[in-house]
């Protein structure tokens, strides 16, 4: 279970199963997870995620949005893995939540819920129900949610709907012009960082940097 403290998350965005591992050998030393999403799997398989899992916490981003069978399937798959927690999306309804939940309860596993995208678009659709969505992670009690830090005023807002308990992950933070100091004064929990770590000539270099940031 991830800890409540101030993190670092790696999006491995990557399609390589080489490159996957070299990023995460560099900055395993200073992250908490390892965030793996559909194009490493597609492109290598679900291997993938034993081998990392190996190595560090991994977050399966398969944002499941389907039935409650369907949603039950993958989960099943990622955590039956190795996957430590997955992420899923809540407008298929609180019955889809809650059965990847029951999967992750019997595996020892977290969910986070998506109640905010962190791109541009994500303020035409999630934003307009990100406070349901929210009201529904709470209820569901997933280990917590994930928020954009590309827009820190929308944290502050999600963190009064869950409580202090709850985690909240931000994307967004580097490509996508995200800050993550300002996305932990508003009550993030972990910021997520892909591109910026794993595009870095050096990624464990980069990976440290932010890591002492976040300490500061």
């Amino acid at each position: 279970m991830l800890p409540k403290k101030k993190g670092l998350i790696v999006a491995l965005d990557v399609t390589e199963m080489e490159k996957a591992t070299r990023v995460v050998a560099a900055t395993r030393d200073y992250v908490d997870a390892i965030k793996v999403n559909y194009p490493l799997v597609l492109s290598c398989g679900i291997e993938v995620v034993r081998e990392i899992s190996a190595m560090k916490y991994v977050l399966c981003d398969f944002k499941i949005a389907d039935i409650p069978n369907t949603n039950r399937l993958i989960a099943e798959l990622a955590f039956g893995n190795g996957a430590s927690g997955v992420i899923v999306h809540a407008f298929p309804g609180r019955d889809s939540v809650r059965a990847v939940k029951d999967v992750a309860d019997r595996s020892g596993g977290d969910v986070f819920v998506v109640v905010e995208m962190s791109h541009p678009g994500g303020a035409e659709f999630t934003a307009k129900h990100a406070d349901d969505f929210a009201t529904i992670a709470r209820e569901a009690g997933v280990r917590g949610i994930i928020a954009p830090a590309t827009r820190p005023e929308r944290i502050e807002m999600l963190r009064k709907i869950i409580g202090e308990e709850m985690l909240i992950l931000s994307p967004g933070v580097g490509a996508q012009g995200g800050n993550p100091v300002q996305a932990i004064q508003a009550g993030a929990d972990y910021i997520i960082v892909g591109r910026t770590i794993y595009e870095a000539g050096n990624p464990g270099e980069e990976a440290r940097k932010l890591r002492k940031l976040l300490a500061e």
